[in-house]
């Protein structure tokens, strides 16, 4: 009998905001599910309503243009405001890119955080300048990520801006 109560009161529970926790997991998986969506993007969104708001910076701009006509297309979206940044061309932020890339991943047992087709770090590179977003599991981890990422050749800075999973908000 208790089973039923407390399946009962989650039901409950969803059935009052099942509409914005639905959108909220819908834009995630439209933006999550990009074809070309990668370690070297980093896309964020906020939602006021009906109004879906995109930030975050791509190297491709067929990512932009996907991310904006993909959340359009949702149920229950009527304007999408699609302030991603493409970042400009450069063979030099290439490079930063990768080497970060390697340096990370061959860093202990950082490799775990870009297995699978979503990694967990994102690395963004604009005119020489590093930024780490993501997610990490340990201080340790934050701490390798960001030691790795400032021993890069080349780049000017490193922003990071990851964050550790037990103290999320």
């Amino acid at each position: 009998m208790a089973i039923l109560v407390l399946s009962l009161t989650s039901v409950t529970t969803f059935a009052k905001d099942k509409k914005p926790r639905s959108l909220r997991e819908e834009v995630r998986r439209q933006l999550v599910t990009l074809p070309f969506y990668g370690v070297f993007d980093n896309l964020a969104y906020k939602i006021d309503g009906d109004t879906v708001t995109l930030y975050g910076s791509v190297i491709r701009p067929t990512t932009k243009t996907g991310a904006g006509q993909r959340i359009s297309r949702i149920k229950g979206v009527q304007k999408v405001i699609n302030n991603i940044e493409v970042l400009p061309l450069s063979r030099f932020d290439d490079d930063i890119r990768i080497n970060t890339l390697r340096s990370i991943s061959n860093r202990g047992s950082l490799y775990r955080y870009f297995l699978g087709a979503n990694p967990s770090i994102h690395i963004v590179v604009n005119r020489g300048n590093v930024t780490l977003e993501g997610v990490v599991a340990t201080r340790g981890d934050y701490n390798l990520a960001n030691i790795a990422a400032n021993e890069v050749f080349g780049s000017f800075s490193v922003t990071n801006n990851l964050q550790i999973e037990n103290e999320r908000r």
